[in-house]
């Protein structure tokens, strides 16, 4: 009895440990600008941003992605090696409390092959979660990178990564 008791915790403890999988991906980024978004600024109504054109052509633009959220880089937190590499941020992660917690970039993929909220590990930009998806972004190799700049977005370019899928 005891023993089926240990192995029932057991598993219970490693169900959580599933593998994670290597998958190439085909890299892009795009940030919240006009051109990489496609809105504009109409004159009678110039305080709200509308798309350009595509499916939604005329729709106020609120910024926001698929699943509701605001896109965002991936941040490293306040204990990590990025601290370590670069000491000059310690002041202001200290005396600032969001910038103690570290929370993953905003990725856009096609929801057939990856669910929205599926986390993956893009060498030299991070870690990332499904949270948007673009008209472009179509097969299961396919990820758009959000960044804040525009101008490193545009020098991310078009890059084919090894990524980390959890």
């Amino acid at each position: 009895m005891r023993f089926f008791i240990l192995l029932i915790l057991l598993g219970l403890l490693l169900i959580g440990c599933a593998p994670s999988r290597q998958q190439k991906f085909l890299t892009t980024a795009y940030c919240g600008c006009s051109s990489c978004c496609s809105w504009s600024r109409d004159f009678p109504d110039f305080w709200n941003r509308h798309f350009n054109g595509g499916p939604n052509q005329g729709d106020v633009y609120t910024g926001r992605t698929a699943s509701g959220t605001r896109p965002r880089e991936p941040y490293d937190g306040l204990i990590s090696f990025d601290t370590l590499f670069h000491p000059w941020t310690l002041p202001h992660r200290l005396v600032l409390p969001w910038f103690w917690f570290s929370h993953d970039g905003t990725l856009a993929a096609d929801w057939q092959y990856l669910a929205p909220g599926t986390r993956i590990y893009i060498p030299g930009y991070g870690w990332g979660e499904v949270e948007d998806k673009g008209s472009a972004i179509k097969g299961p190799n396919r990820l758009d990178l959000f960044i804040d700049s525009h101008r490193r977005a545009l020098q991310w370019g078009r890059q084919t990564v090894l990524g980390t899928v959890e």
